[in-house]
């Protein structure tokens, strides 16, 4: 062992390299597996001969037992642990029921109540003045009815927000944006959808504070809550949602509680990040003036991390709506629900125009809760009561004056649709015959070449890559990722990268998990190489860095799922639509990163090459890019888990990795314990790559003297 550390790490990866072909070479496939050799399609693992297996070239499934037991697991905790009676006002009976099927119902009615306010507030009109009255009366008292939000009210709420926030440029592009929406009859299911992120946000944000001062004030809590966080950050979308099908069923209130996981993790981590940057001395000088822990809390720490805790807001909000579409597959309605049925109809332009209203609703919200984020408050100033309050009161005025015009749009138009209330569907603009004739245009003009460039790459560098990862002996994968992790961090990073692998080996979706890593390394691969190109060539002034910066941060808005839909046009159900998805979303972070990580470099040490006579490229080449690599390969590191989500995703539109089995337990009624174990596994990979990544970037930033 001590002999390995004495060559250098090159070196060394070199001959973990050696030993891996080697084993690759060596060892027999088993007869089963010849079709490999021609790079053919996977097979599936039912049609294998079992008994060929050896432990060379895979485990035997020792923990396949563990999905079943989670199945059973939850299946006596829905049915027959801690029974409780209670009495059934349909039937008028006492009944028995488990205590958690009590608590699942009581949280999906509370929740279901809370959407179907806000959507009743923004479409349909409060159903009473008394929130918590009971529908019986509000059927038996009609008075107690109020019309809903005009869309013109929400729109003038959403400008003077956006001025308040940020001045004019945000205020014109909320009111575009709510105009778009509510003139291209999307109204609708977009409040829907906004409804929805209204609930899931809030109480995720709640959470998460909560969370992240538990973590700041227990390092025992902090150290229990690290690793779940690290999982779930980097757990598919998908695999949130199986275990909430069996325990809350389908809906709107499932998909809200399965938001509210998903997006809870990151505001732990910003609000614990948040604390952690404030100064002793602040807290030094609070409990000095006399507060108390309470105070100290909340009126010290938490104001003086405000910046980072409103970014993890930020990032609350986009994971929210992120979800929002993925919560569709179970029945959660909205813009994301259109989508879906427009892609599994094969309706390119209706999906089009829906993903263009996801896309404008994520960048608004985006700007909004940055310029929040970023707003500094002067607590020092002497305000009127008009200054104090002039928005609010600028929007009662708006509150008035719309709702006037709504009441007289339903004199003035005789259609049964009053356009200055809500613009139907079926009656506002449409433009999905444009999206439609540019789907046509190019199919007749390019459908030969994209096809030429499909079989391709499928034939010639998609199944051939395929075949050589299905190809890898159990023991030689381990050789390779060991050998790696021992090479970058040593015994520990060698044992933290086994056991990931051991997992998934010991599982029975191995196979499944090497068609995912393929995918996902090509992914990267290209995203990497194009990201570091263009972010190196943006790098190079001010001016194309800052709008190189612009635009990844608008593209990272988007939601993951509407990237299909452009390669779908053109690709069709394939492998090629899956992976060119994934590399337009994977290069954003590729590309953002390598333009900080250059526009990092002090100034001074890049002036000092230039006066030494160094071309353009020979400073990048020897100072900038040495200097920006380890800052770059952390960017590389979001790169491979922006993949890794695109791959499983991709799964909805026809793949054969861990998303296709993932998708596969949604509608599998023992399918809980499948998703979680399959999620687990994407998670692994991820960590995996994670803990390389970071571990060696963090290595080269003390060598360079920069960390």
């Amino acid at each position: 062992m001590d002999s390995l550390k004495k060559y250098p790490k090159i070196i060394q990866f070199f001959l973990v390299l050696i030993v891996f072909f080697t084993l690759c070479f060596a060892i027999d496939v088993p007869e089963g597996y010849e079709f490999l050799r021609a790079g053919t399609e996977f097979i599936d693992k039912d049609k294998l001969d079992q008994t060929e297996y050896s432990i060379f070239w895979r485990l035997p499934p020792l923990i396949a037992w563990v999905p079943g037991w989670i199945h059973e697991s939850v299946y006596f905790l829905l049915n027959d642990w801690f029974p409780i009676e209670y009495f059934d006002s349909d039937v008028q009976e006492t009944k028995s029921r488990p205590i958690v099927l009590h608590v699942t119902r009581l949280i999906s009615r509370s929740m279901l109540f809370l959407i179907e306010l806000f959507r009743e507030i923004l479409i349909g009109g409060v159903r009473t003045v008394v929130a918590f009255s009971s529908w019986d009366w509000i059927d038996e008292n009609p008075w107690a009815k109020l019309p809903g939000l005009p869309w013109t009210v929400v729109t003038g709420g959403a400008i003077l927000l956006g001025y308040k926030l940020n001045g004019r440029n945000l205020a014109i592009f909320a009111g575009i944006t709510m105009v778009y929406i509510s003139v291209f009859g999307q109204w609708k299911p977009s409040m829907q959808t906004l409804s929805f992120v209204m609930v899931a946000a809030p109480i995720s944000i709640i959470l998460g504070l909560i969370f992240g001062v538990w973590s700041y004030r227990s390092k025992v809590v902090e150290k229990i809550l690290s690793p779940l966080l690290n999982v779930a950050q980097t757990m598919p979308h998908y695999s949130y949602l199986v275990p909430i099908v069996v325990l809350f069923g389908i809906g709107d209130h499932a998909g809200a509680i399965a938001t509210i996981i998903f997006a809870t993790p990151p505001m732990v981590r910003l609000t614990l990040l948040g604390l952690r940057k404030v100064s002793p001395e602040v807290a030094d000088a609070g409990k000095m003036t006399g507060c108390n822990d309470f105070q100290l809390l909340f009126k010290v720490l938490i104001p003086t991390a405000r910046r980072d805790i409103l970014i993890g807001v930020n990032q609350v909000i986009m994971q929210c709506l992120a979800m929002a579409v993925i919560a569709s597959f179970i029945g959660a309605k909205g813009l994301g629900w259109n989508l879906l049925l427009a892609l599994n109809q094969l309706k390119i332009g209706l999906a089009l125009e829906c993903g263009v209203c996801i896309t404008l609703i994520a960048v608004l919200l985006d700007k909004m809760s940055l310029a929040w984020a970023n707003k500094q408050t002067n607590y020092f100033e002497n305000l009127t009561f008009f200054q104090q309050h002039k928005y609010g009161l600028l929007f009662v005025m708006v509150l008035i004056i719309g709702s006037i015009l709504s009441y007289i749009g339903s004199f003035f138009f005789k259609e049964g649709f009053n356009y200055l209330f809500i613009v139907p569907h079926n009656k506002g603009i449409s433009t999905e015959p444009f999206w439609n004739a540019g789907v046509n245009y190019i199919v007749e003009n390019f459908f030969f070449s994209l096809n030429i460039f499909n079989v391709f790459l499928i034939t010639k560098i998609l199944m051939p890559m395929k075949a050589a990862f299905l190809h890898m002996p159990v023991i030689a994968t381990f050789v390779l990722f060991m050998g790696t992790g021992f090479v970058i961090g040593g015994i520990r990073s060698a044992l933290v990268v086994g056991s990931f692998t051991l997992f998934i080996a010991l599982t029975d979706w191995w196979d499944r998990a090497l068609i995912t890593m393929y995918m996902a390394t090509f992914g990267v691969i290209v995203s990497s190489i194009i990201g570091i190109t263009v972010g190196s060539l943006c790098a190079q002034n001010k001016r194309s860095s800052k709008i190189a910066l612009g635009v990844c941060d608008t593209l990272q808005t988007f939601p993951s799922f509407i990237y299909l839909i452009p390669v779908v046009m053109l690709f069709g159900i394939t492998d090629t639509a899956v992976l060119i998805a994934v590399i337009i979303y994977a290069t954003i972070p590729s590309t953002r990163y390598t333009v900080e990580g250059l526009t990092s470099v002090p100034q001074a040490i890049s002036d000092a090459g230039t006066m030494s006579g160094v071309t353009k490229l020979q400073r990048w080449v020897k100072i900038d890019l040495p200097l920006a690599f380890p800052h770059i390969m952390l960017g590389i590191n979001q790169t491979v888990v922006f993949a890794l989500f695109m791959v499983i995703i991709g799964a909805m539109i026809g793949t054969s990795d861990l998303g296709q089995y993932i998708l596969k337990a949604l509608s599998d009624r023992q399918g809980i314990g499948n998703g979680l174990i399959l999620g687990l596994c994407v998670a692994f990979i991820g960590l995996s790559v994670d803990h390389l990544i970071k571990t060696w970037a963090g290595q080269q930033k003390k060598l360079l003297g920069i960390d």
